[in-house]
């Protein structure tokens, strides 16, 4: 089979021939139909001191089962994250964190919906956002930060302020049901509000968190990193409150598997719609991860080995 690799931290992306890979106990076998690129893989490339595997969202068929499977079957559509070798042809991934593909969705759709609707979804459920409170979003346009827009409207949310990184992405922000868009530079961020969901970090964690309301909430869920001062949450009674989606998926299945319905059903019936910004064959996985590096996506990028 082919999967990418690279050998150095910040080295070029290539192909290669490798064996198709055995699953192991509680494994399934999926061929590829349909890979994430997400920021977090772009990132470990250009930053970890030592080479990774290539992971991140596969969609396919399963293909070979592992001793102990017992929800899924070979020919049956499956998504989740794969946390070895996903830019390939034939990946592996644990039964635990597989999702099945419902009649009528793509591939495609999938990896584009699930995992990023999944964090979407859990980072307002933590922000406990209720209807009528005002959301604002940062990397808006992402493939998480699309989808929180939409989920924040269909929530019921009275405001949602999309925030990004350049003007050329407000049009597309506003699509999705933002009421507002600004961007990171700007020197007001508009009214206050009551939740900011932040994907970003780093040194936009100031002014996300001087957006908040009194008593407003702030959901990190970024791998940017970034330092709150304590003084900047005693002055409003503001909170912060740290998002990720694995120790939903080890630690609560039931609500892992709840909001992965509810997505699927607000997919079906067109309120949530996954936007996808582009897709790169196996062999041009670099030019996918330059979109990312520029921050240009509007939506997901997908990999279609």
């Amino acid at each position: 089979m082919r999967r990418v690799r690279y050998e150095s931290t910040g080295g070029p992306l290539f192909l290669e021939e490798a064996p198709v890979p055995e699953p192991g106990p509680g494994e399934l076998l999926v061929r590829c139909a349909a890979v994430g690129v997400t920021l977090p893989v772009v990132r470990k490339v250009t930053e970890a001191a030592e080479p990774i595997a290539l992971g991140g969202e596969i969609a396919g068929e399963v293909v070979a089962a592992g001793e102990g499977v017992t929800r899924f079957r070979v020919g049956e559509r499956v998504t989740g994250l794969c946390f070895g070798h996903g830019y390939a042809d034939f990946a592996v991934l644990h039964e635990a964190i597989a999702s099945p593909i419902p009649d009528g969705a793509s591939a495609v759709d999938a990896v584009a919906l699930v995992r990023g609707g999944l964090v979407a979804y859990g980072v307002l459920e933590t922000a406990r956002a209720a209807p009528g409170e005002s959301v604002l979003v940062t990397a808006a346009a992402s493939g998480v930060g699309h989808l929180a827009v939409q989920l924040a409207r269909v929530r019921g949310a009275g405001r949602v302020v999309g925030a990004v990184s350049d003007p050329g992405k407000a049009e597309f922000v506003r699509s999705l049901g933002a009421d507002d868009c600004i961007q990171y530079g700007d020197d007001s961020w508009g009214d206050p509000v009551d939740c900011v969901l932040d994907a970003v970090g780093g040194d936009l964690l100031t002014p996300a968190l001087a957006a908040l309301a009194p008593h407003g909430r702030l959901v990190a869920y970024s791998s940017g990193g970034g330092t709150v001062r304590a003084y900047d949450l005693l002055v409003g009674a503001k909170t912060v409150t740290g998002f990720q989606m694995a120790l939903i998926a080890r630690g609560r299945p039931d609500l892992y598997e709840r909001w992965r319905r509810e997505l699927w059903r607000l997919f079906a019936e067109g309120t949530v719609k996954p936007a996808v910004h582009a897709e790169f064959a196996l062999e041009d996985a670099a030019k996918a991860h330059e979109v990312i590096e520029r921050r240009a996506n509007l939506g997901k990028v997908v990999l279609r080995p």
